[in-house]
């Protein structure tokens, strides 16, 4: 890897990290339907606007694909994410279950598009899960949260596995990259906005650090993370570029400690050095061809 490339591999780890830290800044200003309201409703209006600009006519089924994404993929995976950060689960914790995602969607993509998987796929995550059972023990010793709050980034996990694995099904549409991505963040907007609405958590708090922790992940993650993801991508390759993301965890975890002054445990660090060996072993044991086709773009 050349050392250009290398800069924007660590770009991209930091950049997505930085979703999971502002997750955790953003909800201590407001609930997380408040959070995800405003970030969706900031990134609507460039969404819109280049939607506008395009002028194109897509066939309702190609949106329609894109709207079902981005109700498992932004909605529901964002969600988890951001209400377990509101409820006191550590960003490490969830960015670890979060990393799981490819392994996750290997062995469904198996069981429901019949793609082929291996035994030591199969028992390389099983090693993953582990790992993280380890970590989430760790955490849930120091009582930041009840035992059920870390159902929502698993839950969050498997709605972006399952939004993967239709965008798949669904085949190649009509639209490019940045025109799917603008019909998810539409789609979502109008999700968090009719849902919150009712709810009572659509205003805003008169709050600086709210404004400035919204934005932050809103551009920080949401942009940046996906834009350098793309460009990984384009220089390094998919199967770079999703490796990438297992050197998430321990980057989040280390950004909460010099942020938050929330040290790993022993027992966390053991629990993410065996999730990233199950997750080596899973990477090693794909067949060939699988590991030379593109991945699909992470969801943020």
């Amino acid at each position: 890897m050349r050392p250009r490339d290398r800069i924007w591999a660590a770009a991209f780890v930091a950049l997505w990290s930085s979703g999971f830290i502002g997750a955790e800044l953003a909800t201590r200003y407001a609930p997380a339907l408040t959070v995800l309201n405003w970030r969706f409703l900031l990134l609507a209006v460039p969404a819109l606007a280049w939607l506008a600009a395009r002028r194109q006519r897509w066939s309702a089924r190609d949106v329609g694909v894109h709207v079902v994404v981005g109700l498992l993929g932004q909605a529901g995976y964002l969600y988890g994410v951001v209400a377990a950060s509101e409820l006191g689960v550590d960003p490490g914790t969830t960015a670890l279950i979060a990393a799981l995602q490819p392994v996750v969607t290997a062995a469904a993509a198996f069981a429901v598009l019949g793609e082929p998987v291996r035994a030591g796929q199969l028992g390389g995550m099983a090693v993953g899960f582990a790992g993280v059972a380890l970590v989430v023990s760790a955490d849930f010793s120091g009582g930041g949260a009840p035992l059920w709050a870390y159902a929502l980034p698993l839950g969050a996990m498997l709605s972006l596995v399952a939004a993967t694995v239709f965008e798949r099904r669904g085949g190649r549409t009509s639209l490019g990259p940045v025109d799917a991505l603008a019909v998810q963040f539409l789609t979502t907007a109008v999700v968090f906005a009719g849902v919150s609405a009712p709810l009572g958590a659509f205003a805003p708090p008169m709050s600086a650090g709210f404004w400035g922790a919204v934005a932050g992940v809103t551009v920080l993650a949401g942009v940046g993370g996906y834009g350098a993801y793309w460009t990984v991508v384009r220089r390094s390759g998919p199967t770079t570029a999703a490796t990438l993301l297992y050197l998430t965890p321990g980057t989040t975890m280390l950004w909460a400690w010099a942020m938050f002054g929330t040290a790993p445990t022993v027992l966390t660090w053991i629990g993410l050095a065996v999730t990233l060996a199950g997750v080596t072993l899973s990477i090693r044991a794909r067949p060939r061809r699988e590991a030379e086709a593109p991945e699909p773009a992470p969801v943020r």
